[in-house]
């Protein structure tokens, strides 16, 4: 897996005078940036490809259609799925009033999904009062009303629950209990239950189960069906599955498609 250097390439678009800056990137499959942070907020969008993003509270998987708030100063981590046409905005401090104190996942509008498209065309220095001032006046609203989506999951720091969430994310229909996980991690089955609780501070199955629907979500907005994506995650049952993710994120796997 490729690492880029990301600070590098990007000081531009965090030191330009105005309230934000569209950057525009095409990645291929594997890449990543490495550990970094920004002096500005990131809203990160890709139009194709799946972006995994790491942060050290919580881990996001952020599929087109949704779009990730990354707070200024904030350590993060971008690793590519598939190719990734990544468009983002970067946010001056009194422009990234309008997002979150947190990193958070984005409903991306049919509008906004344009306007950060408009935005990544305009050049660094945009007229302000021209065509990129109205554009990045619409952006603050769109960002602003953008429904708020609960799609991260507690990140991991414990090395063997790490193996156990890369094995996981690699086969989320995976039904080994956590005594079958414990054997191939290194661990008692009662360390590993204390260490899930210590650190994300609910149990293994209820873990697993945000992996779970965090996984189907972006499967979702690939294109995959509700049955499709159920069975690719381990749910058996199309019921069960779409009362589970309703629950956890206020919306069908219908709409999230």
């Amino acid at each position: 897996m490729s690492l880029i250097g990301q600070n590098l390439r990007t000081i531009a678009h965090e030191q330009v005078d105005r309230p934000l800056a569209g950057f525009s990137r095409d990645y291929a499959e594997g890449e990543a940036t490495g550990w970094h942070a920004h002096a500005r907020a990131q809203l990160l969008y890709a139009t194709q490809g799946v972006m995994r993003v790491g942060t050290p509270g919580a881990d996001f998987v952020v599929p087109p259609g949704r779009a990730l708030w990354v707070p200024a100063g904030l350590s993060h981590e971008v690793r590519t799925e598939g190719r990734v046409a990544m468009r983002a905005l970067f946010f001056r401090a009194d422009a990234a009033r309008v997002g979150e104190a947190g990193p958070a996942v984005l409903g991306v509008s049919a509008l906004l999904r344009e306007l950060i498209l408009a935005a990544c065309a305009e050049p660094l220095e945009w007229d302000e009062a021209g065509r990129g001032g109205h554009l990045a006046a619409l952006i603050a609203e769109e960002v602003a009303r953008a429904p708020r989506l609960p799609f991260g999951v507690p990140a991991l720091r414990d090395p063997r629950l790490r193996r156990l969430a890369e094995a996981l994310a690699a086969d989320p229909a995976s039904d080994l209990s956590l005594e079958e996980w414990a054997a191939r991690c290194g661990a008692s089955a009662r360390t590993l239950a204390r260490l899930f609780q210590a650190e994300t501070g609910m149990g293994f199955a209820r873990w697993r189960q945000a992996l779970r629907l965090t996984e189907a979500a972006a499967l979702l907005a690939q294109g995959a069906t509700p049955a499709r994506a159920a069975a690719a995650v381990g749910y058996a049952s199309a019921p069960a599955f779409g009362a589970a993710f309703r629950a956890a994120f206020g919306i069908t796997p219908g709409e999230a498609r």
